[in-house]
């Protein structure tokens, strides 16, 4: 049986929860949708309550090898006029919709966005239009803050460490969680994502204030979690 949306995004079910951000990097053998759906599936078989996907390609892939799970969907799109690539325009919002998100992240910081487009109307129009759960992802309290006020469901602190004005600091934001839960509405979920290396600061991030935790690179890494090995190790040796 094929669980409703509406049952996956229940908050009594995603609180406390981890989430897992299963994508691979351009040009790796571990970004082919079989390999993505996989990785996704062993996620949620032992414990994961969701996952994360990159692209309608992925997002369709494990919607079709796991009907039931919870999927928050991505597009990540560069474009030369904006530093803006986490589900940036429209066009985005509707195709990772249409491929099977019960939920959508996109960019909900200050940046300006491709095509002149703006953050409000873009919300508005998800909402009317597709009746979506939204997920903000942010790099500031102001910026969670104002995601909420706009009519985003869910705020994470996705790109904290990742925007020009971030830059200079590094992820997981631990700080950002207590005055976000403080001032957010108590109907928006807080998620903490990005930096999480840990089982350990998993826990922390809960502890916190997040009511669920993103874990990527960490768990579904390969690319990354290797080169970081390998570095380590010509380091002593070398």
């Amino acid at each position: 049986m094929v669980v409703a949306s509406s049952q996956r995004v229940c908050r009594d079910h995603l609180e406390g929860g981890l989430i897992v951000s299963v994508q691979a990097p351009e040009g790796s053998p571990m970004r082919h949708p079989d390999v993505i759906a996989a990785m996704a599936e062993a996620s949620l078989r032992n414990g994961a309550i969701g996952v994360r996907l990159e692209s309608p390609e992925h997002i369709g892939a494990v919607r079709e090898r796991c009907p039931d799970a919870l999927i928050i969907g991505l597009w990540k799109r560069t474009f030369p006029d904006s530093s803006v690539y986490i589900t940036p325009r429209w066009e985005e919002i509707r195709s990772v919709w249409a491929a099977g998100a019960d939920v959508i992240a996109l960019d909900a910081t200050s940046r300006d966005r491709p095509s002149g487009q703006e953050l409000g109307p873009l919300i508005r129009q998800a909402k009317t239009e597709l009746g979506a759960v939204l997920m903000a992802d942010i790099d500031s309290v102001e910026n969670g803050l104002k995601a909420a006020a706009l009519g985003c469901d869910w705020v994470g602190t996705t790109l904290f460490g990742y925007t020009e004005e971030t830059a200079q600091l590094s992820p997981p934001a631990m700080d950002l969680l207590h005055p976000l839960r403080r001032q957010l509405p108590p109907s928006t979920l807080l998620v903490c994502e990005g930096g999480i290396a840990s089982a350990m600061s998993a826990a922390d991030a809960l502890n916190g204030g997040a009511d669920a935790v993103v874990v990527g690179t960490a768990i579904t890494g390969v690319d990354l979690q290797v080169a970081a090995y390998s570095r380590h190790l010509k380091r002593q040796t070398g």
